[in-house]
């Protein structure tokens, strides 16, 4: 890990982690629990032991919250704080559910990566400050929420907009994760991409993936990505979403990312 400029306004540095970083880092957590739990190394990661994870390293874990409020796509939220542990919150719809019981193992592991890789900005004794950029950002984002209410209430005063304010700061805490960012978040958005990478590292470590493309691909040589329009690819990309419990849209990404596949989405529908 190493430290970089923060575009995003939320602090002056933040921690970059490039890829083999973050697969190493997952695969050792999954696998120090699973030895410790079973005294064996076994997939799938059942959506029990995720939660028995996030318990371990979160204040409180809630899978059937309403995130309502958030919008009707946000599926998880991690709440960081200064001075105790990361709190996370599952939108109750994915627990309640049978169906979307693979989409509630990605969110949680979407959170978890939340919780092992961002926590430790906040410190334990003070959250970060913003930074220059974060206010100038809050500053354009009050302005626009000024003119919108001014333009649905001529009767909105400057105070209204200045009891706003704080209201913003504070929300930089809060990390709203909607179903587009779970699988894929943009790279500009290094905390949900890193998070969004974690998913799928956590739930499908790469050394356990690269020997199931070795079995079931035997003239892959490990380096060079299988075309997309492979005859091997949608059955390789279903075997992998059976053996790790996930859907096969997250299967093909972490094939992707990893660059066993080539970026050229395959249609699964």
């Amino acid at each position: 890990m190493k430290w970089v400029v923060d575009k995003t306004g939320r602090f002056g540095w933040r921690p970059y982690y490039d890829q083999a970083e973050l697969d190493n880092e997952c695969e050792q957590i999954v696998s120090q629990f699973l030895i410790k739990k079973y005294s064996v190394i076994r997939f799938p990661l059942n959506t029990d032991d995720l939660s028995i994870m996030i318990e371990r390293d979160t204040s409180d874990l809630d899978l059937f919250a309403d995130l309502s409020i958030d919008g009707d796509d946000v599926e998880g939220t991690t709440d960081f704080f200064p001075h105790k542990k990361p709190a996370v919150k599952i939108a109750r719809e994915l627990s309640l559910d049978s169906s979307r019981q693979l989409r509630l193992r990605t969110t949680l592991a979407h959170e978890y990566g939340h919780v092992k890789f961002h926590n430790f900005l906040w410190g334990m004794s003070a959250a970060p400050k913003p930074t220059v950029n974060m206010m100038k950002k809050l500053s354009s984002q009050r302005q626009a929420m000024s003119r919108l209410r001014k333009k649905i209430n001529p009767q909105t005063t400057n105070a209204d907009d200045q009891q706003s304010m704080p209201k913003l700061l504070t929300a930089q805490r809060t990390f709203i994760c909607t179903r587009g960012l779970i699988l894929q978040a943009p790279v500009s958005d290094w905390m949900e991409w890193q998070a969004s990478y974690a998913c799928g590292a956590l739930l499908m470590p790469l050394s356990f993936v690269q020997n199931m493309v070795q079995t079931n691909v035997p003239d892959w040589n490990g380096r060079d990505r299988i075309p997309s329009d492979s005859s091997q690819t949608r059955q390789l990309i279903t075997r992998v979403a059976q053996f790790f419990d996930v859907s096969p849209d997250a299967a093909q990404v972490r094939l992707v990312k990893t660059g066993i596949l080539d970026d050229k989405i395959t249609p699964l529908g």
